[in-house]
């Protein structure tokens, strides 16, 4: 085996079409709808802690979906969740384009939140089912980085459009790029889950042991670092700094999209390396400083919105938030890849995500409460106290498994086969 046959295994063209190229238009179409969103919750008329709550539904649109997907992925199989996921994401989007009120946006936010669940605990389990320990890290980052080069120019490409069509147009985009986004992978996309004889092989025997692999100590220190990880990044991947922006500094769409257009640009080669760092020195390399340098970036930021600086220092301390993020962006998946048990990854997942789900909606909920009643240099550092929680635990308590083991070139598989 030559010593390129790994990359080559990573970067195929099976995994670029089934994997990255997807991610990539789905992240084009979310990151079109970015900018829209906040102005769209404000022109309803609402606080900003009640336009908080198109951000805490979608993600209680996953956290209460996470389970149910993830017990369907190993009864059925994983291929009809990925292919469901993003038809189920565009329907939402049409949905919040022709909304009448606030409380009818609200629900298609949920639905998005259970159709971007979909695929992604789908295309994971996938990972897992087939991907080799020191491969698997750049397949979950290199997807990190593909929906972030989606990215990239779309937020711009929203705040146009938002600005100068019509507000309701980003979302309508969104819609068409979630279906084209999904095309190949109905020819390309092949089942992963193990084999079962017969659909009503489930026995409770075998649900019983599925569960037992996942109720052990080392699995459970897991899911609450997951969930302190969370409770970190929740503001930040939804897009409720953004808000804070909006509401704090008044800055229209056209700004917020060039702001995300920035930090999309310096999280793209932290994140590929970062995927290298880890299958090549381990997952905990990159994990706990990471989370220790977004924890500082975060508590800048806590006293830029104390002290109420100008909206300069405030895009510094955006970017070195953003940036610092970059460093675990995948990071957790991967590690979450070596942990779960072969008999019940889907449960594994569903759980886990579960997990990540719950910290997220009690993280924007902590944030907009904390900013009404305390200010927002509260809400800051709590953020930044959960992501120094996040790193001790993982450097700790959490075991990782790749630093276990020689590092001897694995020769990985393609995703979908």
């Amino acid at each position: 085996m030559s010593k390129n046959e790994p990359n080559a295994a990573v970067y195929s063209r099976q995994n670029f079409l089934s994997i990255y190229i997807p991610a990539m238009t789905l992240a084009v179409g979310t990151g079109i709808a970015i900018p829209a969103l906040p102005i769209y919750a404000k022109s309803f008329d609402v606080s900003f802690e009640v336009a908080s709550l198109v951000i805490i539904v979608q993600q209680l649109g996953t956290t209460a979906s996470s389970v149910p997907i993830g017990l369907l992925m190993d009864r059925i199989g994983r291929r009809w969740i990925v292919l469901l996921g993003p038809l189920v994401l565009a329907a939402s989007s049409i949905g919040v384009a022709f909304a009448g009120s606030f409380p009818e946006l609200l629900v298609y936010r949920a639905i998005g939140g259970i159709g971007q669940q979909m695929w992604l605990l789908g295309r994971l389990t996938m990972i897992a089912d087939t991907g080799a320990d020191r491969s698997r890290g750049r397949q979950i980052t290199t997807m990190h980085a593909m929906e972030s080069t989606g990215r990239l120019a779309s937020p711009a490409i929203g705040g146009f459009l938002a600005a100068f069509w019509d507000i309701r147009a980003p979302f309508i985009a969104h819609a068409i790029l979630s279906l084209i986004a999904i095309i190949p992978s109905f020819v390309l996309v092949k089942e992963t889950a193990p084999e079962k004889s017969s659909r009503g092989r489930a026995a409770a025997d075998d649900v019983d042991a599925g569960w037992r692999a996942i109720l052990v100590y080392p699995v459970l220190i897991f899911f609450f670092a997951q969930f302190l990880a969370s409770l970190t990044r929740g503001p930040i991947f939804a897009g409720q700094l953004n808000l804070y922006a909006a509401y704090s500094y008044d800055v229209g769409p056209q700004d917020i999209g060039v702001l995300a257009t920035i930090v999309t640009t310096v999280g793209i080669p932290i994140g590929l390396l970062s995927g290298y760092i880890m299958d090549r020195f381990g997952r905990k390399a990159t994990l706990v400083p990471g989370f220790s340098l977004l924890a500082l970036a975060l508590l800048f930021m806590m006293v830029t919105a104390f002290v109420h600086l100008p909206f300069m220092v405030f895009v510094v301390a955006y970017i070195l938030v953003y940036g610092t993020n970059s460093i675990t962006g995948g990071n957790m998946q991967t590690l979450g890849s070596d942990i779960a048990p072969a008999n019940a990854r889907g449960r594994f997942y569903g759980v886990w995500h579960t997990m990540g789900s719950v910290g997220s909606p009690v993280s924007t909920s902590a944030f907009a409460l904390l900013s009404a009643g305390a200010g927002y240099a509260s809400a800051f550092a709590f953020l930044g106290v959960s992501a120094l929680g996040a790193a001790l635990i993982l450097g700790t308590q959490v075991r990782d498994k790749l630093r276990e083991k020689p590092a001897v070139a694995a020769q990985p598989t393609a995703t979908s086969r």
